[in-house]
């Protein structure tokens, strides 16, 4: 009865395959995983589909048992579906329609056509449920459905174990904000710490170009689609970043740009640091936001005191009166934090004097590759997740950790479709 109650459409003649597919179900230990590459296939179709986000796909599931079923539903029933809170507007019906009528009636097949696993593939894309995502991003209250990057892969594995810092503050900061946040950039970077930000105007655009400068690791958080430069004027800036760094945003290519997204990245930002700095900002402000999240969440968080007559700093010195750290200069933060993951004490030691091992892997690479040849051979040209289980007779949430470290490690590539290809590197080690 509770099923029925869950999902009143699913005995209107929408039947489903046997397998739920829907959202990643949550494991043993709180994280997300993927059933199968159905379940992550539908969840993308209706991820890229235009006006659905978060709740109208929570509320498709709830009401239709699986968002493969919500597929095939008439429009009455996805009315009727999303009807109240959800409810979509007429613009974004035609859309709605526009986009099913465009992929067809069964664009996701059981098992999947190989055609349709390229047709769906999304390099540069992580989605919910994936081995790759950071925790820290699948544990949020919202988290995002979808996560597009661009730039420096080798920076995920830093953090998946929030290995970085994040500055924050207004975009219309004092000559003394605005010297300290680049200040703060350098420091960082000098000390190995991957540097985030939003790479807004001001504060956040400061301490890019200060970790920029002294050869850091900044890690853009964006509002906008990655292609979209946000303001105008750090067209060369983003562009750095993307090269030296990395460039996230949950926003796909062509999404259109509201106010709003702005406000919602500062909770990315916030669940891949270890520590946040709040530099200056007004009493009403977008950093106050990430401030708030950083406390509420016990992390660490430092704020630079301002001139207590300017309106830019009345939000920040409001934190100190409440309990946050005061930070005077920037070797208290990078004191406090100690060498960073990028430092050369946090470095492997490599042996021989090319500084590498034998093969031409890294002194971290080489001997995962020899531990995991069995899995390198059963993947052979590509597989997927189904395949391997079949052929090392392992469980999915077991090969999907040792996957996650080959393609962290840069020895295999994830694709969509929980599908694996051997990268150069990997395919010259077997």
């Amino acid at each position: 009865m509770g099923e029925l109650l869950r999902a009143p459409f699913a005995a209107a003649g929408l039947a489903g395959p046997a397998t739920p597919v829907g959202f990643p179900r949550r494991r043993a230990d709180g994280s997300r995983g993927w059933i199968n590459e159905e379940q992550r296939l539908w969840q993308l179709i209706w991820a890229e589909c235009p006006g659905i986000g978060w709740g109208r796909l929570n509320r498709l599931e709830g009401m239709f048992g699986t968002l493969a079923v919500a597929w095939g539903a008439s429009a009455d029933q996805l009315n009727h579906a999303l009807a109240g809170a959800t409810q979509l507007s007429g613009g974004e019906w035609e859309e709605l329609a526009a986009y099913r009528r465009r992929l067809g009636p069964t664009p996701v097949g059981s098992p999947v056509d190989p055609s349709q696993r390229r047709g769906l593939r999304r390099p540069g894309c992580l989605q919910l449920g994936d081995p790759s995502l950071p925790a820290s991003l699948d544990q949020l209250h919202r988290p995002p459905l979808q996560l597009f990057w661009r730039g420096n892969g080798q920076l995920w594995p830093l953090l998946r174990r929030r290995k970085a810092v994040a500055v924050v503050g207004t975009r219309r900061p004092s000559r003394h904000g605005e010297a300290m946040a680049r200040a703060l950039g350098a420091a960082l970077a000098q000390a190995g710490w991957p540097v985030l930000s939003g790479l807004a105007e001001g504060i956040d655009a400061a301490a890019h170009q200060g970790c920029l400068g002294a050869g850091g690791r900044p890690v853009g958080v964006l509002g906008t689609p990655l292609e979209r430069v946000y303001p105008r004027h750090h067209t060369a800036l983003q562009a750095e970043v993307g090269h030296r760094g990395l460039l996230l945003s949950e926003w796909g290519p062509g999404s259109p740009v509201r106010p709003g997204h702005f406000a919602h990245r500062n909770r990315l930002l916030v669940a891949l640091a270890q520590a946040v700095v709040l530099v200056e900002c007004p009493a009403r402000s977008g950093a106050l936001q990430s401030a708030q999240l950083a406390w509420d969440g016990g992390m660490p968080l430092w704020v630079v005191p301002g001139d207590a007559s300017r309106v830019s700093a009345a939000g920040s010195n409001q934190w100190l009166a409440q309990g946050a750290s005061v930070l005077l200069d920037p070797a208290q933060l990078v004191n406090s934090l100690g060498p960073g993951p990028l430092h050369p004490s946090q470095q492997p030691q490599l042996h021989g004097a090319s500084g590498a091992w034998a093969g031409g892997a890294s002194a971290e690479e080489a001997p995962l590759a020899h531990r995991e040849a069995a899995l390198l051979a059963a993947l052979g040209a590509g597989a997927c997740l189904d395949q391997l289980c079949e052929r090392l007779r392992q469980s999915p949430g077991r090969l999907s950790e040792r996957l996650l470290r080959l393609e962290l490690a840069g020895l295999v590539r994830g694709e969509p479709g929980l599908w694996w290809r051997p990268s150069r590197q990997g395919a010259s080690l077997r």
